[in-house]
Formats: C-alpha cells, structure tokens, sequence
C-alpha cells in the first residue's frame, strides 16, 4: 500500500513539473505568464493588505506589502525578458514607472 502511494505521489510531481513547463509552448509566453502570475499575486497581496488595515489590523502589513514589493519587481523582470525573447525593446517609462512604485513600498514601510 505505502509503496503504491509512493508512486502515485511521485508520478504525481513529475506530471505537475513537466505539466507545468508544457503549459507555454515559448520562452516568451512562459516569462509573459510569469509577469501575469506574479503581479496579480502581488496586487491580490496589497489588496488584502488595505482591507486589514482598513478594518484597523496592521498584524503582518509591512511584510506583505514587502513581499507584494518583490513580487512585483520579480514580475517587471520577466516581463523585461519577454520583451527581449521576442526581440522587442520593453516600454522603458512604464517599467521604470513601475519599478519605483514597487521599490518605494519595498523601502517605505
């Protein structure tokens, strides 16, 4: 029985590994799906954030919003190599743009 499960559970993370990387079928929209993932993860994070402090609990805030920060900055990345991948130069004033706003609630809070 143990073993059974282990090789189910095994089969398992090898499916959901490859799975995974099967999903884009390019480089550019596996860096294009992680920009996407990774933002939404990052404003879905602040999001909460805002709600917990309007109802008056600062209880994990700066660290969330440190971690929404840095998702945020890892987002702008992919999406700057993505760009790059499709030989296209990335919009300089809007990442810029962005990567202040992230860095200043990385160091603001």
């Amino acid at each position: 029985m143990i073993k059974k499960f282990f090789s189910f559970f095994l089969i398992s993370i090898i499916f959901l590994s490859y799975g995974l990387k099967l999903k884009s079928e390019t480089e550019f929209e596996f860096y294009l799906n992680d920009f996407s993932y990774k933002r939404n993860k990052a404003i879905k994070i602040l999001k909460e954030v805002e709600l917990n402090l309007k109802s008056g609990s600062r209880i994990n805030s700066c660290s969330r919003q440190r971690e929404a920060a840095r998702l945020g900055m890892l987002a702008n990345d992919s999406l700057i190599k993505a760009y790059k991948l499709n030989g296209e130069e990335a919009p300089k004033e809007v990442i810029e743009s962005n990567k202040i706003r992230w860095k200043s609630i990385l160091e603001n809070c």
